[in-house]
C-alpha cells in the first residue's frame, strides 16, 4: 500500500511543480488506479507485486471509485459555475454615493440610529439657516460635514472684524465680504458634494414665504426679534419644523418648534418681544467666544435627528445651558391657547 501512496504523491506533488494541469493529475490518478485493481485481478494470489500493493481489487476500486466520483463532482460544480450568469458588480458612483462620500460618512453610516437610509435622507434634505453669524457659524459647517445635501443660508451682513471672536465659520480675510459668500466658501471647501445657496439679503415680509416653503427645515440664529418671529410665524404657515437657538453673554437655549406636529410656536413661548434694552444683543452685553460653538452645535445636532428621525427632538423642550456654572436643564413648553401665531 505504501508504494500506491508513494505513487499518487509523484502524480500530485510533482505534477504540481512539474506544472501539470489538475485535469492531467486525475487523469495519473486513474491511470494509478486502474494499474493497481488489473495488478490484483491479473497476477496469481502469493504475487510479490500484489503483496506491496496491499489490500485486494475490491478495496482498491472502492477506494478509486470514492476518489473518482470526489473529481467528478469538483468538476461539475466547477462547470455549473462556470454557466451561472455573472453577477454585475455594485458600481458605487451610480448609486446615492460615491466611495469618497461612503468613506466621509462612515462614521454616520455605522450609527444604528442614521445607518445608510439616514445618511441618505441627510443628502436628500434642504435646510435653510437664517444668519451667518455666531450661531450659523457652527450649524453651517456642521450640517455641511454631515452632508446635507442642499444647504440655504440667508445674511444681509458683512464679515467683520469683531466677529472673528466668535463666528469661526470666517476667517481675518474674510474681513468686508458678505458673511453668506464666506460662509459659501468655507463650506464648499469642507464639503465639495453639497449643494449651497447663499442669499446676501435680508429676510423681509416680501420673500420669506416663497423661499421657504423650497426648504424642509429651518434653523433661526439671528440676534433680531423682528427676524425670528417672522421666520416662526412663516414656518407655522408652511408647517416646517424651526429649530431655533439664541445666545446672551453666558447662557444660551434652544428649542424645536413644530406646531405641526402639536408642538408649541416661538410665539406661545414668548407672545411678544421683549421691550428695549431688557434683552440687549452680543454686541450690546458681550457673549463668552466658544458659546456660540457649544448652541450652534447642539442645533445642527437636533437637524440631523430631525432629518434622520434619530432619538428624541425638542419639541416641546427647551434646552437651556448656563456656561457660566456649567449647569443644563430642560424645562417642559406647551402650545398656548389664543395664540396668535398657531392657535
Amino acid at each position: 500500500m505504501i508504494w500506491v501512496l508513494i505513487w499518487a504523491s509523484v502524480i500530485w506533488v510533482g505534477g504540481s511543480f512539474a506544472g501539470l494541469s489538475v485535469g492531467r493529475r486525475w487523469q495519473l490518478t486513474a491511470l494509478l488506479g486502474a494499474v493497481v485493481v488489473l495488478s490484483h485481478l491479473v497476477l496469481p494470489e502469493g504475487s510479490g507485486i500484489r503483496q506491496a500493493l496491499g489490500g485486494n481489487a475490491t478495496s482498491w476500486a472502492v477506494a478509486f471509485g470514492v476518489l473518482g466520483l470526489a473529481a467528478l463532482y469538483g468538476r461539475g460544480v466547477a462547470w455549473l459555475k462556470a454557466r451561472a450568469p455573472k453577477r454585475a458588480t455594485p458600481d458605487m458612483d451610480s448609486g446615492p454615493f460615491t466611495d469618497t462620500e461612503l468613506n466621509r460618512y462612515a462614521r454616520h453610516i455605522v450609527l444604528r440610529e442614521i445607518g445608510g437610509p439616514g445618511q441618505v435622507a441627510l443628502k436628500n434634505a434642504r435646510v435653510l439657516v437664517v444668519g451667518a453669524g455666531g450661531l450659523g457659524s457652527p450649524v453651517l459647517l456642521y450640517l455641511a460635514a454631515a452632508g446635507v445635501g442642499t444647504i440655504g443660508v440667508i445674511d444681509d451682513d458683512v464679515v467683520d472684524n469683531s466677529n472673528l471672536q466668535r463666528q469661526v465659520i470666517h476667517r481675518d480675510a474674510d474681513i468686508g465680504t458678505p458673511k453668506v459668500f464666506s460662509a459659501e466658501r468655507a463650506m464648499r471647501a469642507q464639503n465639495p458634494a453639497i449643494a449651497v445657496r447663499p442669499y446676501n439679503r435680508r429676510l423681509t415680509d416680501d420673500i420669506a414665504e416663497d423661499l421657504m416653503a423650497d426648504y424642509d427645515l429651518v434653523l433661526e440664529g439671528t440676534d433680531n426679534f423682528e427676524t425670528r418671529y417672522l421666520v416662526n410665524r412663516v414656518a407655522t404657515k408652511l408647517g416646517i419644523p424651526m429649530i431655533g437657538g439664541a445666545l446672551s453673554q453666558w447662557e444660551g437655549q434652544i428649542a424645536t418648534f413644530d406646531p405641526a406636529s402639536g408642538a408649541p410656536c416661538y410665539q406661545c413661548i414668548f407672545p411678544k418681544a421683549p421691550a428695549p434694552g431688557l434683552a440687549p444683543s452680543c454686541s450690546e452685553a458681550g457673549v463668552v467666544g466658544p458659546l456660540p460653538g457649544i448652541i450652534g452645535a447642539m442645533m445642527a445636532t437636533e437637524a440631523i435627528k430631525e432629518i434622520t428621525g434619530a432619538g428624541e427632538g425638542l419639541r416641546g423642550r427647551m434646552l437651556i445651558y448656563d456656561a457660566m456654572y456649567a449647569e443644563t436643564r430642560v424645562i417642559r413648553t406647551t402650545k398656548r391657547q389664543g395664540c396668535d401665531c398657531c392657535d
